[in-house]
């Protein structure tokens, strides 16, 4: 059975993003460690699906189509076409259908549509957010490995994935120059 991963950048005081959805604390212009990026990479092509809550989509959607269309030299490139060319499964309430490459809508219970793309022959699945979407995961118990990249930022409020105690146990930690730190934990 495939496996539902979770790759998020939270800050060290446990935000995904600020209030209002800020992510200008992820990355410090300057100090991209190829490391992380080799990382990030290495998650991806371990999976063949991804999962998006619909409040994040657009965004998500807007920024790799454009680097893939308009970014030729960007060193996020190889990344872009990863998600890009991956099947993206978006789930929503409200939305029938959203615009994007290898795009797909879902509006069906959540842990049954998880539970029968875990059934699904493939590669791992992947989700990257939206804050809410993923608590709704963790809190239905549906995330196999979650790897927590924490920067060494504190934002003082932001928005949460965890909304209830979660029991979870390290499998691995790594550290980068750069002072963030990849921690993966499996439920326990």
């Amino acid at each position: 059975m495939r496996k539902l991963k979770l790759q998020v950048q939270m800050t060290i005081d446990g935000f995904v993003a600020g209030p209002d959805g800020q992510l200008d604390w992820m990355w410090i212009p300057g100090e991209r460690d190829e490391s992380i990026y080799k990382r990030i990479i290495e998650l991806a092509d371990s999976c063949d699906t991804i999962l998006l809550g619909r409040n994040m989509t657009r965004e998500f959607i807007d920024h790799w189509e454009n680097v893939v269309d308009n970014q030729p030299d960007s060193p996020e490139q190889p990344l872009a076409q990863r998600m890009v060319n991956m099947r993206k499964i978006v789930f929503s309430r409200t939305q029938t259908a959203i615009s994007g490459r290898n795009l797909e809508v879902e509006n069906g219970d959540l842990a049954t549509a998880v539970q029968a793309l875990k059934e699904e022959p493939g590669k791992d699945i992947i989700v990257y957010g939206g804050a809410n979407f993923v608590s709704s995961l963790i809190s239905q118990n549906l995330i196999d490995e979650y790897f927590i990249f924490r920067n060494p930022v504190a934002i003082g409020s932001g928005l949460s994935i965890f909304k209830e105690k979660k029991m979870l146990k390290l499998d691995s930690s790594t550290v980068y120059k750069n002072g963030k730190l990849l921690n993966k934990y499996l439920p326990v």
